[in-house]
């Protein structure tokens, strides 16, 4: 019976995964291209690009680490959170909706971004245009992990998570920003959203406003 071997790591690829390994102490996965592992020290959630530029706008500061790879728009937030995002889209009244709007938890891959300061040796800039790049890069030697949006504390939690961002304003103001993205095309041609999704983006800013 025939082992099926993985091919070795490149000198980059290498690199790569030594950094995200000994400077955040996250797991990896042997590419190419090198994975991050999900659903241990992050989660993330996924979205496209437009709809994650508003966010950005949105919320500022209150968002953690950020990548992007191609048209889609990657948010770190607390491990966990992809088992808490369809009672979220519930609760906020998105649920049913379309969003395209997804969550990478527990055994998710995420394609690994060249962290600022490590650039390929013999490749321009990221690599080719589709590469997976941080726009917030999370910093070494700091906690990561307590800066991730997360479900806001009981009132027994711990002190320091009193001022991490919060999940639900993040996935409000994702989900009010995929349905902008949607409505926007089909007014370009596309066929329009029915007049409950509108109603639904009413009540969902009312809530995030709220929040």
């Amino acid at each position: 019976m025939a082992l099926t071997v993985p091919p070795p790591r490149s000198p980059i690829d290498g690199g790569l995964a030594r950094w995200y390994e000994h400077e955040l102490g996250w797991a990896t996965a042997a590419g190419p291209p090198v994975q991050l592992v999900t659903g241990l020290r992050f989660d993330v959630l996924e979205l496209p690009a437009a709809a994650g530029r508003g966010v950005l706008r949105r919320l500022g500061a209150a968002v953690g680490p950020v990548a992007l790879m191609g048209r889609r728009m990657r948010l770190l937030v607390a491990a966990g959170s992809a088992e808490e995002l369809p009672g979220l889209l519930d609760w906020l009244e998105w649920g049913g909706i379309s969003l395209d709007l997804a969550m990478l938890g527990t055994d998710g891959r995420m394609t690994a971004p060249v962290p600022p300061g490590l650039r390929p040796a013999g490749r321009g800039g990221s690599g080719t245009p589709d590469a997976a790049v941080w726009l917030r890069a999370p910093e070494p030697g700091r906690e990561v992990e307590s800066s991730l949006p997360a479900l806001r504390p009981s009132l027994g939690g711990r002190p320091a998570d009193a001022g991490r961002p919060c999940l639900v304003r993040l996935v409000a103001a994702a989900a009010a920003e995929c349905h902008r993205v949607r409505l926007l095309s089909a007014a370009r041609g596309r066929r329009p959203e029915p007049e409950a999704g509108a109603a639904a983006q009413q009540r969902g800013a009312q809530r995030f406003a709220s929040s």
